[in-house]
């Protein structure tokens, strides 16, 4: 819907920010302003500050602003009609008159919540009268209190075709109504009378976003039934691929200043819901038994940037997950995506909370893993990785996950990570991390102790790695030279793997050396502050380099010798002080000659 200009302006000035705003922070006066806790992001002091007379809110910690639309958006997750709805029923004000027909909907879909509403106040009578019984007792053993179940507009539909349709139709409405509603089913052969679509079921209300009414999830209490869950159909106030159960209450309790989470949970279930919300975790929501779709991946970004998606340990949760993915990984934006919790298997949340409690699921959903390591999971366990057309295969599944990705910048990272991943595990570094292996199994104990710790040693020299990295950046075209050894080290400094990483995929995408694309690949990896960190060492760099004017030759030498030393292939310790005194002479003086016959020198010492 389009608003004009005029209501918009005429609705700021009826409705003051800090009224929106101490709906879900606490405020305090400060002057001509209001100062609270940002509700963006956990904060001690405050940072968040409010003035009406301009009609605006600041956050310094977050760096957000807005006016009172703006912020029903963020913390409510709102879409701009509705948080434009939700403040003019807060101001009294009629919304803008559509055209006729829009009207005419609106206000049929209306009656339709109202008559949903009335149906849900039987259900939850019918649950504690006698046809209630078992689906007490049922909900009793699941640990589910009479206050509990209240709290969640749970009812119960007794086992009969028409309890409900007499009950509504007393009060005034049409079994064309009621159908309408989904509340009814309409016969295929219209000379029989509609009948009632739940019958012996526990009832879930399900709501929109904005908290109306707009349909029903039943669970059978018969073992026998067709359907252990069912839910209404489609109908004008309710598609069930748009709307997520519960998310009406989760994203307040999300919004809660002491929620630390980065965004909503996701359960398979209304139960799963029910416990995780009791255990402490009313940030928890669930679709209506089917995948996730777009338009409720939306709904949970429009939160929180990183929804964990929780599931069962079973193999049915986990292909439910993978199937997760393909619908996410179109989706993908920076700072926008998904974590997988898997449980234990044979357990649901009810399950683990009753058996061990709301810590047993915090664990679990601390320990969940994000969307790449699940996307390298599902490649990964697709067939048995033991031949080369079968790791083939694997590469083939990766790049064709990478196109599903629409995001240029993500799509780039998630190419670096799991390229990276492919080599360490299938490709080149992996031959050679299980050549090293055979070489070392005819060792002694003692032997590979000393080793190891030699390794760990050198690995943690920075100056090496500092040297060894910073040549690169500084002289690029010794990739064409040293690119195979470069990418299978292992630097110890979390800065030099990144940057590592990040060379590894400007290189394969690379159509010529050219040292300022590889700077602004790094500036758009995130990287630009390790790299002028390096670039403050140049001088040390290049004089290690053999000086600004030593060759790529001599380059090349001397970088190879710096990576000996860091993966510990040679013992420079072991050689000769004058060996090693003509070594240095020669990369001083920038002797090319000189050099190369103290390398062979060098090599034919440890022969």
């Amino acid at each position: 819907m389009k608003f004009g200009e005029h209501f918009l302006e005429e609705l700021k000035a009826r409705v003051r920010p800090s009224d929106v705003v101490g709906r879900h922070v606490k405020l305090k006066r400060q002057g001509r302003e209001f100062a609270g806790l940002s509700p963006f992001t956990n904060e001690k002091t405050p940072s968040f500050f409010v003035n009406d007379e301009k009609g605006f809110y600041h956050c310094f910690s977050s760096g957000k602003h807005g006016d009172a639309i703006s912020f029903l958006m963020e913390v409510e997750g709102l879409s701009f009609p509705e948080a434009v709805e939700a403040l003019a029923t807060m101001a009294g004000m009629e919304m803008p008159q559509a055209d006729p027909q829009a009207e005419a909907r609106a206000a049929k879909n209306k009656e339709t919540i109202s008559w949903m509403e009335r149906a849900q106040e039987f259900f939850e009578k019918t649950l504690y009268r006698t046809d209630g019984a078992a689906a007490r007792d049922y909900l009793t053993n699941r640990g589910m209190s009479k206050t509990a179940a209240k709290a969640f507009g749970m009812g119960f539909a007794p086992d009969n075709f028409s309890a409900l349709k007499d009950e509504l139709i007393a009060q005034g409405a049409t079994p064309a109504q009621l159908v309408e509603a989904g509340l009814l089913v309409e016969p295929e052969d219209r000379s029989r009378a509609p009948w009632d679509r739940f019958r012996d079921r526990i009832m879930f209300p399900i709501h929109d976003t904005r908290g109306r009414l707009v349909a029903f999830g039943g669970r059978a209490m018969a073992k026998d039934a067709k359907a252990k869950y069912l839910n209404s159909p489609e109908t004008p106030i309710f598609q069930k691929g748009r709307l997520l159960y519960n998310y009406h209450r989760a994203r307040r309790a999300f919004s809660d200043a002491s929620n630390t989470a980065r965004g909503l949970i996701v359960a398979e279930g209304y139960m799963d819901v029910i416990a995780l919300a009791r255990a402490g975790f009313g940030h928890t929501v669930a679709p209506m038994g089917t995948a996730l779709t777009e338009d409720q991946l939306d709904l949970l970004w429009r939160v929180g940037p990183e929804p964990i998606l929780c599931f069962d340990g079973d193999k049915a949760g986990v292909r439910a997950a993978f199937r997760s993915i393909e619908r996410a990984l179109p989706l993908l934006r920076p700072g926008q995506t998904l974590r997988f919790a898997m449980l234990p298997e044979g357990q649901d949340p009810d399950d683990l909370i009753r058996a061990s409690g709301p810590p047993a699921i915090a664990k679990v959903l601390d320990a969940a893993i994000p969307l790449v390591d699940m996307l390298w999971r599902r490649e990964v366990e697709a067939e048995p990785l033991n031949t080369p057309e079968a790791k083939a295969g694997l590469k083939s599944r990766l790049y064709k996950a990478l196109d599903e990705i629409e995001n240029g910048d993500v799509k780039a990272l998630y190419k670096t990570e799991l390229l990276a991943r492919f080599d360490a595990n299938y490709g080149w570094q992996a031959q050679r991390g299980n050549q090293y292996k055979r070489k070392s199994d005819g060792e002694t104990k003692a032997g590979k102790t000393t080793q190891i710790a030699s390794a760990q040693k050198l690995a943690s020299n920075t100056r090496v790695e500092t040297t060894l990295i910073g040549a690169i950046l500084e002289f690029p075209e010794l990739l064409e030279r040293v690119d195979e050894r470069f990418f299978e080290l292992e630097f110890g400094s979390a800065d030099a793997s990144a940057l590592q990483k990040a060379v590894l995929n400007w290189w394969r995408q690379a159509k010529a050396v050219e040292k300022t694309h590889l700077f602004t690949h790094i500036q758009s990896s995130g990287m630009e502050q390790a790299y002028r960190a390096l670039s403050r060492q140049r001088l040390l760099i290049r004089a290690g380099m053999g000086g600004a004017d030593a060759t790529l030759d001599t380059r090349a030498a001397l970088w190879n010798a710096q990576a000996d030393t860091l993966i510990g292939t040679t013992q420079l310790e072991a050689e000769s002080s004058d060996t090693r005194a003509r070594m240095v002479d020669a990369i001083t003086g920038d002797n090319s000659d000189g050099l190369h016959r103290a390398m062979r020198a060098s090599k034919e010492a440890r022969d």
